[in-house]
């Protein structure tokens, strides 16, 4: 039995069996239904990360050892 996943690899967006272009430029808070997917996660947030960039996610980590998640 396989799992169903999110992916997004190049300018594709993989849930399930479906496919779609990616809407936002890094993969960072990508939609689908009510949730938005977190790269640096691998998982769905409820609301949108406050972040530009995961870079910027990152950056935040680096400077106050907490985690964006």
């Amino acid at each position: 039995m396989a799992l169903w996943k999110f992916t997004i690899i190049g300018n594709t967006v993989s849930h399930g069996t479906k496919q779609r272009q990616k809407l936002t430029h890094h993969g960072c808070n990508e939609p689908f239904k009510d949730s938005y997917w977190c790269p640096k996660l691998q998982w769905f947030r409820r609301e949108a990360c406050p972040f530009i960039s995961r870079n910027e996610c990152e950056n935040f980590d680096l400077m106050c050892g907490s985690h964006c998640g």
